[in-house]
């Protein structure tokens, strides 16, 4: 289970509806089922706030601000938005998939955020809202902002990454040199959180791997071994060297039963407590009611601060 000590956690239900096409259908029932799996993972909303992100409008209003003061070329540059435009085309590529890292930005901006859990693949987009946090506080805050009746400083924190030391960037069942996606075409590349027991065991039984002697990690030539060994380090709870010595010498007809059992051992508890949640609904509504209150009142400190520091008339 997670010891999380961030406080706000937000099922992005803005992102997915903006950057990928959807089911309206789905939508809703899609967000509560991500905010379950967070409080089933462990997260306990006594101690962090758990929300649905447009539930606090300030994230848009936000987003729109800094929007402003983004360059162009900076967005242009994000590799995945050129990975998704080159692979749908221009005419089916809405704006929104350019400029949703400005909404990223905006999340973590609105709480004054010291760190930001990312994974590998995420640091260009902490990278873009570490940028904007500079930009607006050198066009807009200190001595400026006092002027305006301001505080004065700064107006955002700049915001630190906090990248795991193992599992920063976890790869697909199918192409070890390809990061495990949600978003994939294909369900065999990962391991969803709800797969049941025998969907788990077929997927890693078919997974791709290679015929290279014994089991390692950091191989460049077995991107495959690395992972798979990795995600068993993970789920194991063991360290690396207890990984390598318990499976350098195994063959992968041993090793993938054994990865099988710890994958079904280790998220059978989450399954437990999901579907406990989403039996639950008055529950669920509960934790997203006051998530959403609660990220609500610094939400709109910050935004009221940068609405002063941007020469904006004040709302009555």
């Amino acid at each position: 289970m997670l010891n999380v000590t961030a406080p706000f956690l937000i099922p992005s239900d803005i992102i997915l509806q903006i950057t990928l096409p959807y089911d309206t259908q789905q939508l809703s029932k899609a967000t509560r089922s991500t905010a379950a799996i967070y409080l089933a993972c462990g997260v306990d909303p006594s101690k962090a706030s758990v929300f649905v992100q447009s539930h606090v409008r300030a994230h848009v209003e936000l987003m729109w601000l800094l929007s402003s003061t983004t360059p162009i070329g900076w967005l242009n540059k994000m590799i995945q938005f050129k990975e998704k435009s080159r692979k749908a085309g221009d005419e089916e590529v809405g704006v929104a998939l350019l400029t949703y890292p400005v909404l990223m930005a905006s999340d973590i901006l609105l709480y004054q955020s010291d760190f930001v859990p990312v994974g590998e693949d995420q640091k260009q987009h902490l990278e873009l809202t570490r940028d904007l946090a500079e930009r607006v506080n050198n066009l807009y805050g200190g001595r400026k902002w006092k002027k305006l009746g301001g505080r004065g400083g700064t107006i955002f924190k700049v915001p630190e990454p906090l990248i795991p030391p193992a599992g920063a960037r976890i790869m697909s069942l199918t192409d070890g040199l390809s990061k495990m996606s949600k978003s994939a075409p294909s369900d065999q590349s990962r391991i969803n959180i709800l797969d049941p027991k025998d969907l788990i065991a077929n997927k890693i039984k078919r997974c791709k791997t290679d015929s290279f002697p014994g089991l390692e990690f950091d191989n460049s030539e077995r991107p495959e071994c690395n992972n798979l060994v990795s995600i068993y380090q993970l789920i194991s709870g063991k360290t690396k060297e207890e990984v390598v010595q318990e499976c350098q010498n195994m063959n992968w007809g041993t090793f993938k039963p054994l990865l099988t059992d710890a994958l079904i051992d280790h998220l059978h508890p989450i399954q437990v407590r999901y579907e406990e949640i989403m039996s639950d609904s008055g529950y669920l509504d509960g934790v997203l009611a006051q998530g959403a209150r609660n990220a609500a009142d610094i939400a709109d400190s910050t935004l009221n601060n940068i609405y002063q520091a941007m020469g904006f008339f004040k709302r009555q």
